[in-house]
């Protein structure tokens, strides 16, 4: 990779960054926000959930536009409103301000978060895509991995405003150095035009998704399943729409190739574990193991380090030896390292936890890189756009999918409501054996994901390509 690729590369992944820092970031400030704001914790809640269904809704209408305007400036004009939108909740005065302004943030993140892909296949040689998808990953996990110990550390020395204002400086350089570094390509798709109806479905069915996975845990668990239920037929509703407009945000006849659906549902597989396993283990490391917040944030930095680690390295490799062989190895090494996890206990010590963590990031940026590869390797160039989005669609669902699956997993598996873990009605040993159980079923959506790709044919590697280039090259 030449320096002026490595730069394109870094400008991209730090849009990655900032998406990755603010998925984790506010979580551990919305005690904070509740509490400064007078509102109760169910509101603050949709701090978090009024990002999320805007942003994941937008992500395909998103990469839509990029091959309609050309994906250059559109990048850059969402790196500005996500940085403004940073700066309105950071002066939020109110709850009704402060979530308008997440919205408007989300906006600016889904347009971010959707055009990285394929701006990298598009920029970048073909042979250096697994590399160049490496590094956006290791940077996307690298946000989230500072999320929680950025925004304790800014939350407890100053105040809940300073993790959205923390934006700014990185927003500005992005913008900056995009401005001068990133190619302006002529719009892949100048005529087209984006599928309102279909934007509007996914809006409806995932804000209900959303609605009724927050809603199933809680005190009214038949309304969250009324709120799936309509989920559902709002999500039937899309792909008939999808099938029959004459210009769609998804192609689905590319769900045709078995290779492209198997690996878009790996990619929300694999997520799906790891942010189960993010949202227990905290649970696991200070009710069992009774270790401080603080020390609990550090332990869990080893995951994301595994990942950081191999990312970049398998990208490289699956350039050169092919995507599936690594894929695979990389599930594989996710299953064992839960496999480890559930066998700990009340007694194990935190070195091996924090062996058995790393084991599992490890993995994932084996397979996560190769997958992301594999998939955008998979579409024609006008399909490139709407394959980026969807590839985000999946990862942030699989994200939404975990935390709630995996801690309904642990929930039954407990017997009675995690409720009654905060007054401690339950032992060490019974939280323990809940979370093993939690654990083992994200060995299970590893296990489907290797049964999977072994259903995947194997391409050649993109390294022997006779250095095709990739578009503007």
């Amino acid at each position: 990779m030449s320096p002026k690729d490595l730069i394109i590369v870094i400008v991209i992944s730090l849009g990655s960054f900032m998406a990755g820092l603010d998925a984790t970031i506010v979580n551990i400030a919305l005690p904070d926000i509740a509490k400064s704001l007078d509102i109760s914790t169910v509101m603050a809640s949709w701090v978090l959930n009024a990002y999320l269904i805007v942003l994941v809704s937008l992500l395909l209408a998103a990469s839509r536009l990029g091959d309609m305007k050309g994906y250059r400036n559109l990048f850059l004009g969402g790196f500005a409103l996500f940085t403004v939108g940073s700066a309105l909740c950071g002066l939020s005065p109110t709850i009704g301000m402060l979530i308008a302004s997440r919205m408007i943030q989300a906006v600016g993140g889904a347009v971010i978060s959707a055009l990285g892909a394929v701006m990298v296949t598009s920029y970048l040689s073909s042979s250096l895509r697994g590399q160049a998808l490496g590094i956006v990953a290791m940077f996307t996990m690298l946000g989230a991995a500072l999320g929680p110990v950025v925004g304790g550390f800014l939350t407890s020395a100053f105040s809940w405003q300073y993790i959205f204002l923390v934006n700014l400086p990185v927003g500005i350089i992005a913008i900056l150095l995009g401005m001068r570094i990133l190619p302006n390509l002529a719009p892949v798709t100048p005529k087209a035009k984006i599928d309102i109806p279909g934007v509007l479905l996914v809006f409806i069915a995932l804000g209900f998704l959303i609605i009724g996975l927050t809603t199933v845990q809680g005190n009214d668990p038949q309304l969250g399943m009324i709120a799936l239920v309509i989920s559902a037929i709002f999500w039937v509703l899309f792909i008939v729409q999808e099938r029959r407009g004459k210009e769609p945000l998804i192609n689905i006849s590319l769900f045709a190739n078995r290779a492209y659906s198997l690996q878009n549902v790996n990619v929300m597989l694999i997520q799906m574990a790891m942010a189960g396993v993010m949202v227990i283990m905290p649970f696991y490391l200070e009710m069992v193991k009774k270790i401080p917040a603080g020390n609990a944030g550090t332990i869990l930095l080893t995951l994301p380090v595994g990942m950081i680690l191999t990312a970049p390295l398998a990208g490289k490799i699956s350039d050169i030896i092919g995507t599936k062989k690594p894929i695979i190895a990389g599930f594989v090494v996710c299953a064992v390292a839960l496999f480890l996890l559930s066998t700990i206990s009340a007694e194990t010590s935190v070195g091996r936890i924090g062996i058995y963590l790393f084991l599992l990031g490890a993995g994932t940026g084996i397979a996560f890189s190769p997958l992301n590869s594999a998939v955008m390797g998979e579409c024609p160039v006008k399909d490139r756009g709407s394959t980026s989005g969807l590839v985000k669609m999946m990862t942030n669902l699989g994200s939404s999918l975990g935390v709630a699956v995996v801690m309904l997993v642990a929930t039954i598996a407990a017997g009675p409501k995690l409720a009654q873990v905060s007054v401690h009605a339950l032992s060490s040993k019974d939280l323990a054996s809940a979370f093993d159980t939690a654990f083992l079923f994200c060995m299970l959506l590893e296990i489907i994901g290797i049964v999977l790709m072994l259903m995947v044919t194997a391409k050649e590697p993109s390294g022997e390509s006779s250095g095709e280039a990739g578009i503007g090259f």
